[in-house]
């Protein structure tokens, strides 16, 4: 009795053992050609062959040959464990405790190869898999392909490349898939988005980039576990949120993120702002430029767009500090501040990436002082560039700024004669101005700056 109840819980779950007959689409039957393979993955896909072990490209790469798209990278999976990679690749090194798996290194290109994985509850030795609270914290149980292909999370990317024979070998009715442009999650869904919630990023991801519909299955429980994000540690939210800039469609995605309320577990302050229309015409212009950069394979900066994505809420912050008495360019590093250390609770920005975002932000202050040498200083500036490029998508979005935009447009490709003139009529602008009853601060000199608001250097500066 207590077997058959234990068997009526665990039916949907994908890790039921069962008798798993693969489809065999033979080379004649696809399009996959070893000239679309990058020569570095198939020099590991034949020694590993050639040694004896089972070699297939997987994921990903195999997805996107299908679909005719160029890979990004050539992601390869064999029964062989990773200590054997190592001995048999000299130019490979062991990386990752959640996932074990190795890296074969070709000069700046990178090879992954990853032993087939097999389920949790079959784990011989405690340290090999955990658990925790129904999501993946430990993922190194080794097992066949077949195991392997069941806990991939899309039927899309169940597919094997084998180099044995050059077939296609498919475990999940993936092709079909494919052929219907349908993203379907292999399993149980709740379940699987439950093991792992990056899953459900990945999801809407697939979609936008690849324009694909989903299974109503597949589909139903996005929205509401969105809240499981919130499990994931921030410097793998970072990742993701990495490939979704790289990985084209932003926009389409944009909106995907909306609607599953995936966009505010990512980012919260810019999500409790999208009722404004600035914010979102900001966020769709911004998008629109990056996906036509990347489809005419220019390069796009995420730090820029980290920028563009905080630029609303460091505006509203920053109306905060002046309302609380602080001059404006202390109420925008203020700002700047507190959003960045918001955000970073939820993605694991670098530090490095974290300083262009702040300059890209504060030079939307600093180009509002267009008096003395301070334009000059602001155009030598080492991201004015990416500071000019917010402040365009500012005004392409609608914001009050068409004058500031004018003028610098100018005075960027001005001589120095024309340099000079700008910054004349910009002073005595601002002279001619009717001028305010100075400002009662609110015992501004007892409140604590934060270090980077306090640097005397930038106070000297602005």
């Amino acid at each position: 009795m207590l077997k058959g109840l234990f068997q009526h819980f665990t039916k949907d779950e994908p890790h039921q053992k069962r008798k798993i007959e693969p489809i065999i689409i033979p080379r004649t039957e696809h399009n996959i050609s070893r000239q679309a393979i990058r020569p570095n993955a198939l020099k590991v896909l034949y020694r590993l062959h050639n040694e004896g072990f089972s070699a297939y490209l997987v994921g990903g790469c195999v997805r996107d040959l299908l679909l005719g798209r160029a890979p990004k990278d050539f992601d390869i999976a064999t029964n062989a464990r990773p200590e054997e990679i190592r001995r048999l690749f000299k130019n490979s090194r062991l990386i990752g405790k959640r996932f074990r798996l190795a890296h074969i290194v070709f000069g700046k290109e990178i090879i992954e190869v990853a032993t087939f994985r097999t389920h949790h509850h079959q784990a011989e030795e405690e340290h090999d898999a955990r658990m925790h609270k129904g999501m993946i914290v430990r993922d190194n149980v080794f097992g066949p392909i077949e195991d392997d292909a069941e806990r991939r999370d899309f039927s899309i990317n169940a597919l094997y490349y084998n180099i044995a024979d050059f077939s296609v070998v498919d475990y999940a009715n993936g092709m079909s898939d494919i052929k219907a442009r349908l993203l379907r999650i292999i399993g149980n869904p709740e379940l699987r988005y439950r093991e792992d919630p990056v899953r459900l990023l990945r999801a809407a991801r697939f979609m936008g980039k690849l324009k694909l519909n989903i299974s109503p299955e597949t589909e139903a429980p996005i929205t509401h576990l969105s809240y499981l994000l919130q499990q994931v540690s921030s410097a793998r939210l970072f990742q993701e949120v990495l490939k979704i800039f790289e990985g084209g469609a932003l926009i389409d995605t944009f909106h995907l993120l909306q609607k599953y309320k995936l966009f505010e577990q990512l980012f919260p302050q810019t999500a409790a702002l999208l009722h404004q229309n600035e914010t979102i015409k900001l966020l769709e212009v911004a998008l629109t430029n990056t996906d036509t950069r990347l489809q005419t394979d220019k390069p796009i900066s995420s730090s820029f767009l980290f920028a563009v994505i905080l630029w609303r809420p460091v505006q509203e912050q920053a109306l905060r500090e002046e309302a609380e008495g602080f001059p404006p360019y202390v109420a925008v590093e203020r700002a700047i501040h507190i959003v960045l250390k918001k955000q970073t609770e939820q993605l694991a920005i670098p530090r490095r990436m974290q300083i262009t975002i702040r300059d890209i932000c504060f030079l939307q202050h600093r180009f509002t002082q267009r008096h003395g040498s301070r334009p000059l200083r602001a155009l030598e500036h080492p991201r004015f560039r990416a500071g000019y490029d917010l402040l365009v998508l500012r005004q392409q979005a609608g914001e009050h700024v068409q004058e500031l935009y004018d003028w610098w447009t100018q005075f960027q490709v001005g001589n120095r004669e024309e340099q000079e003139r700008l910054i004349k009529e910009a002073s005595n602008s601002r002279l001619s101005r009717k001028r305010r009853k100075p400002r009662k601060f609110k015992n501004s000199h007892k409140k604590k700056i934060p270090t980077d608001a306090t640097n005397q250097k930038t106070q000297d500066k602005f």
